[in-house]
């Protein structure tokens, strides 16, 4: 029986089925191409292209790391997710972990919530509609020796910002950013994707740099992700799609496009 299922384990070639890593999705991740600074501010503009067919939790991302002065202060994620629970099946989140483990503390929010979960929130993003995930210096009160960052998502059709909380950490500054796309349905399921934009870091002076290339990283099928995505470029930012043919490499350097009015 045990050998049976070993066998069962190596067949698998990340093509059909649900994804056999340890928490059941397939991921795809954009490595920032950034030098190390004192950074206090970083956003990302995500449009769902190509929204879910099935009812499988997405989960599109920016993720930072929080630091003091080279001390590990953990790290939170930043954004939409297509979460069926969820009234019309849309929601936000914003939660992290701390260095040795569990939640990241924090604010409580002013969204609601349908599943009652903290980090995740109802929010009625659009489809094909442009979405800034912000992460910011927060303005609540934390404990003493933690700081607050705030995660915020604006609508760029409305211009309406919506702040889900803050976050509370030891880190004074963030670092190692990047996005993703975290997918839980089948290898085999009708495709989605997503455009990421606009990437820029804000420094302690307050000057903005923008992100100008990525490192593309699939989940290996030897850690359960399938063989299904890609990741391209088009005219105004970078594509992560599932129930694909895999055309970019794993480790390629891609140069990031400015979204047209990004100036010079």
């Amino acid at each position: 029986m045990v050998l049976d299922r070993l066998r069962r384990r190596l067949a698998w070639v990340g093509t059909t089925g649900t994804p056999r890593s340890s928490n059941g999705a397939s991921s795809l991740h954009l490595f920032w191409d950034v030098p190390e600074g004192d950074w206090v501010a970083a956003e990302a503009v995500l449009e769902v292209v190509e929204p879910p067919r099935v009812p499988a939790l997405s989960f599109w991302a920016l993720q930072v790391s929080f630091t003091d002065r080279g001390r590990d202060g953990g790290g939170a994620h930043l954004g939409l997710q297509w979460f069926p629970p969820h009234p019309g099946s849309t929601a936000v989140n914003w939660g992290g972990y701390r260095p040795g483990g569990g939640e990241l503390p924090g604010s409580s929010s002013s969204l609601l919530s349908a599943t009652g979960n903290e980090n995740t929130r109802d929010l009625a993003w659009r489809p094909h509609r442009p979405y800034r995930l912000r992460v910011r210096p927060g303005t609540s009160e934390p404990p003493p020796g933690l700081h607050a960052w705030a995660g915020e998502v604006t609508d760029l059709t409305t211009g309406t910002t919506t702040v889900v909380r803050d976050l509370w950490t030891s880190g004074t500054h963030l670092n190692g950013p990047m996005v993703w796309s975290e997918v839980f349905a089948r290898c085999d399921d009708p495709g989605a994707a997503v455009r990421w934009s606009g990437l820029r870091l804000v420094d302690e002076r307050g000057a903005a740099h923008d992100v100008t290339s990525v490192v593309v990283n699939y989940q290996a099928v030897a850690d359960g992700g399938c063989v299904t995505t890609d990741t391209s470029t088009d005219d105004i930012g970078i594509l992560q799609a599932t129930g694909a043919v895999r055309r970019t490499p794993q480790g390629a350097r891609l140069v990031v496009p400015k979204r047209p009015g990004d100036g010079p």
